[in-house]
């Protein structure tokens, strides 16, 4: 397969229109067969259920070429489950978990020319999401819901690639107790809007948020979750507002099993954050960026960037990843 004429180094992390994209869509009860399409636009009633209150959920995954030229996917298996689990909370109908992972190889194999070469350190990015479609002026959940996938090949998260990133604690909340923080819908992210730019206009590259109940515990950023690191320990904040990484959750298995290290998934308290030496946000889109500085209201704490622990971890997943690493059974779906 002859790739794109693209400049692969030089992208960044955002949308370049792919050739194909799958679409399924939920009317009378049922899903229907599903397929792909070429059109990249989306039509509906100026009363949707999604553009009147926001009933919509996402998944974020990527496709790699591998170090002897296969393209693959990292555990859809896993974001098959976590998009059932916001469909449920959500009251939207559950897209079947086989479905879900087949459209989602179907997509990336229509697009394989779109998938970045080995070495060329960008990716394929995967944007599985569903919405209510038809119209609702009444509080309550659509009928119909539109399912798709598209994918683009992107770049580094964070502008700059790998660097040390400074965040701040933030003084507003990401997700209230018993609410949504759990899960990928979109309204979570809509709400961190305001303070993501806030947080850039100041200097910062993300904003760290606490529980909303005692402000005394860290809990993860407005994109991804966030890990530390102590003696050989890798710690990781535990509360039930968090989204459930799957690349944290992969993280703490590399830490454990490939590593030797000692894993804790705990609550970490606000005022504990200065005994540790390294720290990193970690998720799909960035896989584990280092933290240079958490700025705690004029009291900084610093970290050792990209300190040896987080470059082993970063080493060892992404080698994981790319074939350079055996893999754990399951982990890597092959597509083509």
């Amino acid at each position: 397969m002859e790739k794109k004429n693209l400049d692969w180094q030089s992208l960044g992390f955002g949308y370049v229109q792919t050739d194909l994209r799958y679409v399924a869509n939920y009317r009378n009860g049922a899903w229907d067969q599903g397929g792909l399409t070429s059109q990249a636009d989306i039509t509906m009633n100026e009363c949707a259920c999604v553009l009147q209150y926001a009933q919509t959920c996402f998944e974020g995954m990527k496709a790699y070429t591998t170090e002897d030229g296969k393209i693959v996917c990292f555990r859809p298996d896993l974001n098959a489950a976590r998009m059932a689990d916001s469909c449920r909370r959500l009251e939207m109908p559950v897209f079947p978990e086989d479905r879900f992972v087949e459209a989602v190889c179907e997509t990336v194999r229509a697009n394989a020319a779109w998938v970045p070469p080995y070495g060329s350190g960008a990716t394929l990015y995967i944007r599985p999401y569903m919405f209510g479609i038809d119209p609702v002026i009444g509080v309550k959940p659509a009928s119909e819901y539109q399912f798709r996938v598209f994918v683009t090949p992107v770049g580094p998260y964070f502008k700059g690639g790998i660097r040390p990133l400074t965040v701040r604690i933030s003084d507003l909340d990401r997700a209230a107790p018993r609410g949504t923080g759990h899960v990928k819908a979109g309204l979570n992210y809509a709400m961190s809007l305001y303070n993501i730019t806030d947080a850039h206009r100041q200097g910062y590259d993300e904003n760290v948020y606490v529980d909303s109940a005692t402000r005394t515990f860290i809990e993860e950023t407005g994109g991804a979750n966030i890990v530390f690191i102590k003696d050989g320990t890798l710690v990781t904040p535990h509360s039930d507002t968090i989204l459930p990484s799957i690349t944290r959750r992969s993280l703490l298995y590399v830490a454990k099993e490939y590593l030797g290290m000692n894993v804790e998934e705990r609550p970490v308290a606000l005022s504990e954050i200065g005994d540790f030496t390294e720290c990193g946000l970690c998720g799909t889109a960035a896989v584990i960026s280092p933290v240079g500085a958490i700025d705690d209201h004029g009291t900084v704490h610093t970290y050792a960037g990209m300190g040896p622990t987080i470059q082993k971890l970063y080493d060892t997943l992404t080698g994981i990843q790319l074939g350079r690493l055996p893999a754990p059974e399951g982990w890597i779906k092959v597509i083509e």
